[in-house]
C-alpha cells in the first residue's frame, strides 16, 4: 500500500477541493474542513458538481434538502464511493451515505453520513524507527426537515455535525480532534408542466446558504479557522420531448461567505497586524464581511464567485447521460474542469458513475477519477408530473 508523507498529508489539508499550486499574490480563501465542498456522489459530479436545482434525488442532503418533497419514491438510501488523489495513493477516499423519507405528500426527512480518510501515515523520527501509523480523518452527520409550503415551493433546514480529527502525535502531543455544527436553510421550486408548440418544459430553481456555524480550532492555543460556509443560487429547464426523452439544462453559482484573506507584504506573507485582525472576525460576522472585504473591490468579489454548467438527458428513467463544466477564477482556486457522466436504473437500483477532466494548468487531485453510486428507492410512489 502506497503511503503519504507528513508534508504532503499538508498539502491535502490545506488544498483539498482546492487546487494545488497558487501565485505568491493570490488571495484565495481557505478554510478547515474543505472536504465538505467536494462532490459525495457521482450524479452531481457528472453534471459539473451542482445540485441546488436540479431533479430530487437520494443525495439532495448535500445540494438542496428541500428538493426532497418533489422526489417520486417514498424512500431510500445511497452509497457513493470517490477515490482521492488516486495517481498518488490508494487509500484516500471519500464515502457517503445518505436516507430519505418522504413522509407525506407535504413533508420529508433525510440523514447522511460523509466520511474523508486521509489514508495511513508512517511517523518516524529517524529511519530506523519502527513507524508510528496514524490515520486522520474527517466526518459529517446530518439530519434534514424538509416543508412543501405551497404546491410548487419548498423549503428545508439541515443540522450537521462536524468532527475532524487530523491530531498528529509526533508533531503536536497537545493536539485533539476538533468539532463543530453547521445549519443549512435552502429552498427549491419546480414549476408546472409547460406545454410548448413542439415539446414541454418544466422550470426549476433553487438556493441554500450551507454551514452556518462556529469557527473550529483544534487545540486551545490554536487559532480559529472558519468552516465553508456557502451561499449557492442555480436554476434550470427540462425539455420534455416526449415520455420517453428529457433533457435537463442547469446553470449554478457559488460564493463561499468567508472573508477574503488580507495583503502580502513584499516578503509574501500576510502582515501579522492584519492577519490578527482577520482571525478576530467571527462567524456570521464574517459571512456578511464576505460580500464586500476584497481589497481589489467588486472586481475581485466577482472573481470568488465559481459557476457550473450542466445537462442530462433522460431515457425512459432508466438510462442517464450527463455532462458539466466548472469553473472557477485563476486568482482563486483555479478549478476548471468537464465532467461526464451515466446512470443506469434497473428496477429499485440507480447506479451513477462520472469522470472529471482538468482543463486548468494546476491538475485536480480528482484528476483520473472514477465515482461511483448506488442508490436504492422503494415504497409508494408519488406522481410529480
Amino acid at each position: 500500500m502506497k503511503k503519504l508523507s507528513l508534508l504532503t498529508l499538508t498539502a491535502v489539508l490545506l488544498f483539498s477541493g482546492k487546487s494545488f499550486a497558487q501565485e505568491e499574490q493570490d488571495r484565495v480563501i481557505t478554510t478547515a474542513v474543505p472536504f465538505l465542498m467536494i462532490a459525495a456522489d457521482a450524479r452531481a459530479a457528472g453534471m459539473g458538481d451542482q445540485g441546488v436545482a436540479t431533479p430530487a434525488d437520494a443525495f439532495s442532503q448535500q445540494w438542496n434538502p428541500a428538493k426532497y418533497v418533489f422526489i417520486e419514491s417514498q424512500q431510500g438510501f445511497g452509497v457513493t464511493y470517490t477515490p482521492y488523489l488516486s495517481e498518488l495513493v490508494n487509500d484516500i477516499f471519500l464515502g457517503n451515505i445518505t436516507y430519505y423519507n418522504r413522509i407525506s405528500e407535504r413533508s420529508a426527512f433525510g440523514a447522511s453520513f460523509k466520511y474523508f480518510s486521509m489514508g495511513n501515515i508512517e511517523a518516524r523520527e529517524n529511519p530506523e524507527e519502527l513507524p508510528l501509523i496514524l490515520s486522520p480523518n474527517e466526518f459529517t452527520l446530518d439530519l434534514s426537515y424538509s416543508l412543501r409550503l405551497s404546491e410548487r415551493f419548498s423549503m428545508a433546514v439541515a443540522g450537521r455535525f462536524l468532527r475532524s480529527d487530523l491530531k498528529l502525535a509526533p508533531v503536536d502531543p497537545d493536539a485533539t480532534a476538533a468539532s463543530t455544527f453547521g445549519v443549512d436553510v435552502t429552498a427549491y421550486y419546480q414549476s408546472d408542466r409547460i406545454d410548448f408548440t413542439t415539446f414541454d418544459g418544466r422550470w426549476r430553481a433553487g438556493a441554500a446558504i450551507s454551514n452556518i456555524g462556529p469557527k473550529i480550532k483544534y487545540d486551545e492555543g490554536g487559532q480559529e479557522n472558519f468552516i465553508p460556509t456557502n451561499l449557492k443560487l442555480g436554476g434550470g429547464f427540462d425539455f420534455i420531448l416526449d415520455n420517453s426523452n428529457r433533457i435537463g439544462t442547469y446553470l449554478e453559482f457559488n460564493k463561499l461567505l468567508v472573508p477574503t484573506p488580507q495583503d502580502f507584504d513584499l516578503d509574501g506573507d500576510i502582515d501579522a497586524e492584519d492577519n490578527l485582525e482577520y482571525n478576530s472576525i467571527g462567524a456570521i460576522e464574517g459571512m456578511f464581511k464576505s460580500f464586500g472585504d476584497a481589497p481589489d473591490g467588486f472586481a475581485e468579489e466577482v472573481k470568488e464567485i465559481t459557476y457550473a454548467l450542466g445537462a442530462e438527458y433522460v431515457f425512459q428513467d432508466i438510462f442517464s447521460l450527463r455532462t458539466g463544466y466548472f469553473h472557477e477564477s485563476p486568482e482563486k482556486g483555479s478549478r476548471e474542469f468537464i465532467s461526464f457522466g451515466a446512470g443506469f436504473k434497473y428496477t429499485v437500483v440507480n447506479i451513477d458513475i462520472s469522470y472529471l477532466f482538468s482543463t486548468s494548468d494546476v491538475v485536480s487531485p480528482l484528476e483520473g477519477t472514477l465515482r461511483f453510486g448506488l442508490t436504492f428507492n422503494f415504497g409508494n410512489t408519488y406522481d410529480e408530473y
